[in-house]
């Protein structure tokens, strides 16, 4: 669509360009950031479903004789993780081929299916474990989409506004963490959208529970997304094949941000889905233990928030020194949480939930860090697939501390994750944040 001088018209994406003031439309950048950054809560809502109703499914099957393991349970909330991490493989490549518009209604369309699934898996109390774990693979396109989502929106904002656009989108996107892990244990206790005539679960006390509704509940408004997304989008003039993609990882700095946003958003993913299971693993044993639905939600929330508030910083003051300081605050909180996970009373959870606080209150700054980092260390396109490629590894974070909790005791899993943060913040700080640093961003 050509401009016209005065007109309120889209401009012609044909010569888009967000460094030129001429070439560059404010108003069609921030509706389309805010289009995808809906998108991304619903995804990540979606992507977290069933960190948030795995500490209920035993509670339904308890007259049941498929009362599902702790393993079980660990899996079933670690493979959303492995898929949304393979799926970010595939997502990143995706923004120059298909173009903006496509794309996110693309991404928001495939977010039905697992959606329903659940909803419809939830409500037999018999269903088989490979039927979870399969629904449990399909959540994961809510985080496979990031990594599309993200690297579309670096199109449309000029460098100097990098930090502040990725920061909130995904910052506001991370909330959808916090919105499903909050909303759940309310949307299950009463029949929604006309579904009381559906048949409830029964839980260990005799009340009746409807645990489909946390599948149910985001349908609507998945569709919107889809509508907006086609209504609102643009596609901007950034093309490349699959083989034209493939020379950022010839670069050393792919790989030296891919270890910091491990750190940062893999700690953040994964400790964000197995929050629950640990309290309920560590602490359900004492008379008093806390509820894990009530507290699961806090870090992930809070996380998100501190991240959006984070990045018009970084824009002002540069990403490398809140990657830093968020290294060092990860590296201080895993340390902390792990002096609270052999407890001898429900008292000692204060500790372990002031040592998570810590966690996923720096994870923010280093997260925030990084997105500001990429388009700064890398080119347009690169930057792109950068952000896309690290992403896609960050994602694999639930599935790796799933994984390494269901092999390993929780203490011994947080001095791993110490070391692992101590590292990477030294990466941090030799590449990018000291003086004379080899890459200032």
């Amino acid at each position: 669509m050509k401009a016209t001088a005065g007109s309120k018209l889209l401009p012609d994406l044909s010569n888009w360009n967000p460094e030129n003031e001429e070439t560059w439309d404010k108003g069609l950048a921030w509706r389309t950031l805010w289009v995808t950054t809906y998108t991304m809560v619903l995804a990540f809502a979606t992507w977290y479903l069933v960190s948030a109703i795995a500490p209920r499914l035993n509670d339904i099957r308890s007259t049941s004789v498929d009362l599902l393991t702790k393993e079980q349970l660990y899996w079933l909330v670690a493979v959303p993780g492995l898929a949304g991490g393979a799926l970010r493989l595939v997502f990143m490549f995706l923004p120059p081929i298909m173009g903006s518009r496509l794309l996110v209604a693309f991404s928001g369309s495939l977010l039905v299916l697992p959606l329903i699934g659940w909803a419809l898996a939830a409500r037999d109390t018999t269903t088989p474990f490979w039927v979870l774990l399969s629904l449990s693979f399909a959540a994961g396109v809510g985080g496979g989409s990031f990594s599309g989502l993200m690297a579309s929106t670096s199109y449309f904002f000029p460098k100097r506004l990098a930090g502040t656009a990725l920061g909130i989108q995904a910052g506001v996107g991370n909330l959808g963490i916090g919105v499903m892990q909050l909303l759940l244990p309310w949307v299950v206790g009463f029949g929604l959208f006309g579904t009381a005539a559906l048949t409830p679960q029964s839980d260990s006390q005799g009340k009746l529970v409807w645990l489909h509704n946390g599948g149910l509940v985001l349908v609507p408004w998945v569709l919107l997304a889809v509508a907006l997304a086609v209504l609102v989008i643009r596609r901007v003039p950034v093309k490349a094949n699959f083989k034209q993609q493939l020379d950022i990882f010839r670069l050393k700095h792919t790989w030296v941000m891919t270890a910091i946003y491990l750190m940062s958003f893999g700690a953040f993913s994964g400790l964000a889905a197995q929050t629950g299971l640990i309290i309920l693993n560590v602490y359900g044993k004492f008379p008093d233990a806390p509820n894990p639905l009530a507290w699961a939600w806090i870090g992930p929330m809070l996380g998100a928030l501190v991240r959006a508030a984070v990045g018009p910083l970084c824009d002002r003051w540069g990403g490398a020194k809140f990657t830093f300081i968020g290294g060092l605050g990860m590296t201080a909180g895993t340390i902390v949480t792990a002096m609270f996970l052999n407890p001898t009373s429900a008292k000692e959870f204060s500790g372990f939930f002031i040592g998570m606080t810590i966690i996923f209150f720096f994870s923010g700054f280093a997260n925030a860090g990084t997105f500001k980092q990429m388009p700064m260390i890398f080119s347009p396109r690169q930057a792109g697939g950068a952000i896309g490629w690290t992403a896609a590894i960050g994602a694999f974070g639930p599935f790796l501390v799933g994984m390494a909790l269901s092999v390993m005791a929780p203490i011994a899993f947080f001095i791993v994750c110490a070391v692992w943060c101590a590292f990477c913040t030294c990466l941090a700080w030799w590449y990018y944040a000291r003086p004379h640093a080899e890459m200032k961003s």
